[in-house]
């Protein structure tokens, strides 16, 4: 599928991730639009790129609606990427005192991480169905984001595991509902990426899970996350799949 002269919307597009992805979209023709909820950031890329932002909350059904609808406005709607990030909890399942883990906080991290993604991936599918069929039948292309720790979730991660679960558990199943409408459901499961949200911290971090990635011996890089997406979005034949981008990294325990 080509890039140039659609329209995409990135939703958590102001982040480390999804700015990459938003600059990468941008540059092969795309006319993007980034929803997240960092105005600050957003308004800053809409003014140096002259893309359209949208303040938007993933897990919110009318604010989803709005940064769509701007998207169908810029042109044929084919490329939806959700990077979005928010609150997660963590804990043991048991604290040391015996004590559970807190069920709120387990709510609220599912209802960012994963009801959230379904909530963007529902709407924008039914957007990108309603575009003209391209070669094939095709109409366009999904790209979700879940986590290496759906797999190997760590010590205290039940909550953020179980949501990322989720999201990897859906790909196959999405694209095996949107195929009649030739629409792809592709997720990528990052492993450990260093961005500009960790500041001062982002050193330390590299010191430490640098060492522990086969090769190559460093974190990830959001170019490598948009450079992928870029690639989904290209590769007609890449559907139901989720893709690990971790440089063969395993979480250990903890």
């Amino acid at each position: 599928m080509e890039i140039s002269g659609n329209s995409a919307i990135v939703v958590g597009g102001t982040g480390g991730l999804g700015e990459a992805t938003v600059r990468r979209l941008h540059a092969a023709g795309a006319k993007v639009v980034v929803a997240d909820l960092a105005d600050d950031k957003g308004k800053a890329l809409e003014q140096e790129l002259g893309i359209r932002y949208v303040r938007t909350d993933a897990t919110d059904e009318e604010s989803v609606q709005a940064a769509i609808a701007e998207a169908e406005a810029a042109g044929p709607l084919r490329i939806s990427v959700d990077v979005h990030g928010g609150p997660a909890s963590g804990g043991r399942l048991l604290n040391k005192d015996g004590s559970p883990l807190d069920l709120a906080g387990f709510r609220t991290t599912v209802d960012v991480y994963l009801t959230g993604v379904f909530n963007v991936m529902r709407l924008a599918a039914a957007a990108i169905a309603k575009q003209e069929p391209l070669d094939e039948g095709a109409r366009g292309v999904i790209v979700n984001t879940a986590s290496i720790a759906a797999y190997e979730g760590q010590i205290g991660q039940i909550p953020y595991a179980a949501a990322k679960g989720g999201v990897v558990s859906m790909t196959l199943v999405a694209a095996r509902d949107l195929s009649p409408v030739g629409v792809r459901a592709v997720t990528i499961a990052p492993g450990t990426f260093l961005t500009p949200a960790y500041g001062k911290a982002g050193d330390q971090l590299e010191a430490y899970w640098g060492p522990q990635v086969p090769h190559p011996k460093r974190m990830g890089r959001s170019s490598e996350y948009a450079s992928l997406v870029q690639h989904i979005c290209e590769n007609d034949y890449l559907n139901g799949e989720v893709i690990r981008l971790d440089g063969a990294l395993r979480f250990p325990p903890k």
